[in-house]
């Protein structure tokens, strides 16, 4: 008679192999070998007589068995790892927090806090994805996922974590260059530089309501790259204050229109757990607030806010 314990070889590593995309990821995350990895979802796949991955030289993909088994397993696990972190001690708190932030909250924030948080609680462990594509929090196994702008319905729970305003800025260069707009219609004859969303360049949005769609010479997904190509006199930028705060200071970015004020997006982190988070997932998202804080920009009650997720 087959026994839970042999029922359940090899589970674990493959959902997390699934959730990061290889036996090396996975194994990173569960403590093991890649090849003690590979072993136990060979096992597991004997043992149901089915192929769960198909693999290469260089990638995995799930079989249409593997999606269904996955689709199935990887929420029982979750309730369980949900289950253990209910009943730990909040004044120990432990194991590893998964979350996804955008490239600039994670470039620009997110490590000198999560550095502060690990100091407070030692024994967890952060597995941070750092991403402006919108990732399946569920799928992909993470704990939080942070979101700049007013959310989808996705289902999912969301701890609202303050607002950030949205800025143009430029290089001193460039306006050496091109010259400073004075009005929204002269953005209509710069190079203005688009940040992407499903392929699509966002609107330059202003809180009186007006939005354009300038042309300009560099259309990107990644808000880091918009920034350090605007440092390099490329263009003028849309994008969060709290992002080039520093470069403002050092006078290597120029805010320009500071009298037509953008929209305001709020910022939120979102997390799969319904009424009760795991108290290291508590923990993490109370440390965000409390950061946030000093970062957050509190709009009037009229202005208008950002549709960007």
């Amino acid at each position: 008679m087959t026994t839970i314990m042999e029922k359940t070889t090899g589970l674990v590593a493959f959902v997390r192999t699934v959730q990061n995309g290889s036996f090396a990821s996975a194994s990173r995350i569960i403590g093991a070998s890649p090849s003690a990895v590979s072993k136990s979802v060979a096992r597991l796949e004997q043992r149901l007589g089915v192929r769960l991955l198909q693999r290469s030289t260089r990638t995995l993909r799930l079989t249409v068995e593997g999606t269904d088994y996955f689709e199935r397993v990887a929420p029982l696990l979750q309730a369980i790892e949900e289950a253990e972190n209910r009943v730990q001690s909040t004044d120990i708190p432990q194991g590893l927090i998964r979350v996804s932030v955008p490239v600039l909250v994670g470039r620009v924030l997110m490590a000198q806090w999560v550095a502060k948080f690990i100091l407070l609680y030692p024994r967890l462990k952060f597995d941070l994805d750092v991403t402006d594509r919108n990732v399946d929090i569920i799928r992909e196994g993470f704990d939080l996922a942070l979101r700049i702008g007013t959310l989808q319905d996705s289902g999912l729970n969301a701890r609202f974590l303050g607002h950030t305003d949205h800025i143009l800025a430029a290089s001193p260069k460039y306006l050496m260059r091109r010259g400073t707009p004075l009005t929204v219609d002269d953005l209509q004859h710069h190079d203005c530089l688009r940040f992407l969303i499903a392929g699509r360049p966002f609107p330059y949005a202003f809180a009186d309501g007006s939005s354009i769609i300038p042309d300009g010479p560099l259309d990107t997904s990644d808000g880091a790259t918009l920034r350090q190509a605007a440092i390099e006199g490329a263009g003028i930028i849309q994008i969060p204050r709290f992002a080039i705060a520093d470069d403002i200071a050092a006078g290597t970015l120029i805010q320009v229109l500071s009298g037509f004020p953008m929209l305001i997006s709020p910022i939120h982190a979102l997390h799969p757990f319904g009424r009760q988070l795991p108290v290291r997932a508590r923990l993490f998202v109370d440390f965000l607030a409390e950061q946030f804080h000093f970062y957050a920009f509190q709009p009037p009650s009229t202005v208008r806010f950002s549709p960007l997720v």
